[in-house]
Formats: C-alpha cells, sequence, structure tokens
C-alpha cells in the first residue's frame, strides 16, 4: 500500500471510528423507559398502545419506551413488583386504581406531585374528571392519573327489545324495571333456555359488580381511608340478595358467569343484557349482528356505578432522569387528544373534559352516542372497592359472593363473614 493509501486509509478509519463514537454517545444518551401494560379486556390494545408510545418516540427522541404487556391487572403489578424486587428497573405502569393503598404501603410509588412544578404541570394535575381522581390521590397528594378508565355499563340486545315486545330505546331504569324486562327477553327453545334476560359476571370482578349493586341501593363498601370495610350493611345485604335472586327466579344462568366469556355470549345471542365494562364497547359493536343498546345501569331507584379500570403509577426505580421521562410519557399519553384516541380505539372514557372536545371524539360520539354513556354516568359514580391490603381483601369478598352465588350460603351470612374477615385483615390499619 503507497503512503498516500495508507493515509485514506487511516483517515477513512478516523472518521468511521468518530461516527461509531458519536453513535454510541447517542444510544448512551437515550433515557430507557420501561412500562408493564395489562391488555385484559376487549379490543386490539397492544396495537394501540404501541402506536400511541411511537407518537411519544418521535415527539421525544431522546426516550426509548420498553413496553411489556402483562395480562390482566394482577398479572401486570405482580411482574412489575418482581421486576422492582429483583432490582430490574421500572418506570411506570398501568395497573388497579384500586392498588393506590398497596403500593403506598409497599413505598415502591412517588406522587406525580414531585414531578409536576410548573404551572403547566400543576393544571395538568387538576384537568382530569373529578369521579375518576377518587381512586388517585390520598394524603393530599396524587398517586394515580387515570387513563385506562371504566363504569360499568349495561349492553342490551335492541332486536331482542323488539321481539319481546319493549322499547327498544327505553332500557330500563330501575331494578324493578329490569327483572320485568328480563323476563320478557328470555326465550325457552325445547325447553331449554336459549337467550337469557340478563347476565352480571361474577367471576374476575364480582366486587366491582357488586359495589355498582351497593351504590344503587344507597350503599358504600368502604372508607376513604381504606381502613374499614362496610360489607354486612342491611343495604349490602339487600343488593347480593337481588343479585342472586336472578338465577332462583329464571332470569339469569344459575352458578357463576365468567367476566371472560360473557361478551362473547352476548354478541352470539346468549343474553339480551349484560353488565360489563365499557372497555368492551368497541369490540362489542364490531362483532355484535344486531342492535347494540348502551345504558346506565338501573338503580334502586337511583343509578349508580363504581368507577374501575387502571392509572398510571410513577415507581421508585431507576436514574432520576428516566423517573422523569416516564412523568413525560404520562403526560403526553394522557393528553386530550391521545385519551380521545385512546377511547375511540378502545371503548375507554376519555379522562378529561377536554378529550370530549376534541374533533376526534366529537366526530366519533356523533356517530357512536352510546361512547357517551359511561362519561355521563360519571355524576352517579363512587370509588371503587379499594382498601390497605387490597388484594386480600378483595379476595374475601369475592369469595363470599361467589358462595352466596351458588347457593352454598345466604346473602346476610356471606357477607357477615367476609366483614368480620375484612375486619382482622384491616385491624392493624385502624385507628
Amino acid at each position: 500500500m503507497s503512503f498516500k493509501s495508507r493515509g485514506l486509509a487511516l483517515a477513512l478509519g478516523a472518521v468511521l471510528s468518530m461516527a461509531a463514537l458519536g453513535a454510541a454517545a447517542q444510544t448512551q444518551a437515550t433515557t430507557q423507559v420501561t412500562m408493564y401494560y395489562p391488555v385484559s379486556v376487549g379490543g386490539p390494545l397492544t396495537q394501540v398502545v404501541d402506536k400511541l408510545v411511537d407518537q411519544f418516540q418521535q415527539a421525544n427522541p431522546d426516550v426509548k419506551v420498553n413496553a411489556i404487556y402483562a395480562g390482566n391487572y394482577d398479572d401486570a403489578r405482580t411482574k412489575a413488583l418482581a421486576a422492582l424486587k429483583a432490582g430490574t428497573p421500572v418506570q411506570t405502569s398501568v395497573l388497579f386504581s384500586i392498588d393506590l393503598f398497596e403500593l403506598k404501603d409497599q413505598n415502591v410509588i412517588r406522587p406525580f406531585d414531585d414531578f409536576a412544578t410548573t404551572p403547566e404541570d400543576k393544571a395538568w394535575l387538576q384537568s382530569f374528571y373529578p369521579g375518576l381522581m377518587d381512586n388517585g390521590r390520598a394524603d393530599g397528594k396524587t398517586w394515580g392519573i387515570p387513563f385506562q378508565r371504566s363504569t360499568i355499563v349495561m349492553f342490551y340486545n335492541k332486536d331482542a327489545f323488539k321481539q319481546a315486545g319493549l322499547d327498544p330505546n327505553k332500557p330500563p331504569r330501575t331494578w324493578t324495571e329490569m327483572r320485568e324486562a328480563a323476563a320478557k327477553l328470555v326465550k325457552q327453545d325445547g325447553g331449554a333456555t336459549s337467550r337469557w334476560g340478563v347476565m352480571i359476571p361474577s367471576t374476575g370482578y364480582a366486587y366491582w359488580m357488586f359495589g355498582a349493586l351497593a351504590k344503587q341501593n344507597g350503599a358504600t363498601l368502604m372508607n376513604a381511608a381504606g381502613s374499614h370495610t362496610t360489607f354486612d350493611t342491611p343495604k349490602t345485604v339487600e343488593a347480593l340478595q337481588y343479585w342472586t335472586s336472578l338465577a332462583k327466579d329464571g332470569l339469569s344462568p344459575k352458578g357463576l358467569i365468567e367476566w371472560g366469556t360473557l361478551r362473547q355470549n352476548f354478541v352470539e345471542g346468549k343474553t339480551a343484557m349484560m353488565w360489563h365494562s365499557t372497555g368492551n364497547l368497541t369490540a362489542v359493536l364490531k362483532d355484535a349482528k344486531f342492535d347494540v343498546g348502551v345504558a346506565p345501569l338501573p338503580g334502586n331507584p337511583t343509578g349508580g356505578s363504581p368507577t374501575g379500570g387502571g392509572n398510571f403509577y410513577l415507581f421508585k426505580s431507576g436514574s432520576e432522569a428516566e423517573q422523569k421521562a416516564a412523568y413525560r410519557l404520562v403526560r403526553f399519553l394522557t393528553a386530550p387528544e391521545r385519551s380521545a384516541e385512546w377511547s375511540v380505539a378502545t371503548g375507554y372514557m376519555g379522562v378529561s373534559p377536554a378529550s370530549y372536545e376534541t374533533p376526534t371524539l366529537k366526530s366519533y360520539a356523533a356517530k357512536v352516542p352510546q361512547t357517551l354513556v359511561a362519561r355521563d354516568q360519571l355524576q352517579v359514580a363512587t370509588a371503587e372497592l379499594s382498601t390497605h391490603q387490597a388484594g386480600r381483601v378483595r379476595k374475601v369478598l369475592e369469595d363470599s359472593l361467589q358462595s352466596a352465588i351458588t347457593g352454598q350460603q345466604e346473602p346476610k351470612a356471606a357477607l357477615a363473614g367476609a366483614q368480620a374477615q375484612a375486619d382482622r385483615i384491616l385491624k392493624p390499619y385502624q385507628r
């Protein structure tokens, strides 16, 4: 090789080395954010989240988001906490809004107030529907930001209503009206029931459904501090008696009704009415071959539903720069336009009044007015069951509800047992 060629090779090598160093520096400068995300409800959620994350990364090229999809809410919480215990950085996750007290007790989350330091940030903290923040605030601080949020709504088959001689534009508004409608909607074929009047799921989220029945009957299930439950009051007992009577009177199938298969039962016409999360709205409208009605839950006499779904949390994990990047991600994903886009794609609510003022949701609501039912129901919504030791307390209640629904215990005895167990669990937190 000539001296000139050797010089060119050296120069080229230097350029390539500098480029490699620059690329390495750029890679090192990218802040990594790990986010765990539950995908337990209908719709192509992973694709929707991936699209929103891509939008964030395009707007924030200094941040790389690793989205890890983790089954249902319990799976996501278990996996995120396991990663934290193993020393693997996890900066944010969408978890149950009702996990707040448990996450605080474990000292693994930071309040959003730590990062919301500017007037714009503080205005953002106040921009969400107050009803959705009941499960996000404690001790004067904001720990959870609503994103994948819902209320329970009643889906009903308008075609079945017409066949039964019911007005498809007048869904039942009270417990009595729902019983009367359900009786007319039950369909028998050859001695077997081919269509039930109503189905309320009793697995997966039975405590959530029961919270709705209790609210409709003028009762709540816990205090605001999450330190005491009221499972066995006369009003809650009445609520469970009503629930169990639906199967006893042949309006609903006996035994447990599975959360995971109920949506399919509805779209296949096996039940004329179902109570389920508004998060199923988009999937139901897509799959049903009949005219779908969506109504607020009936009351006794006042309607009501607990809010539900997931909040964003910020973990005490990774560097301060990574946590700040996670905060930026949450702010981006909960902005009105992204919230509107999320609502249209999934059926979950827009989480702020501003989201419903976007062209995206205005246009969609004009075509699909069913999407406004869950939002409007916030006017009579209540906080979802949330306590210290939340997982244990929910399990106690779920077991008692299922024992009553399957006929193993009477409602009063089942709820008295649940209250006694919850008192033992929560005693350390009672002052």
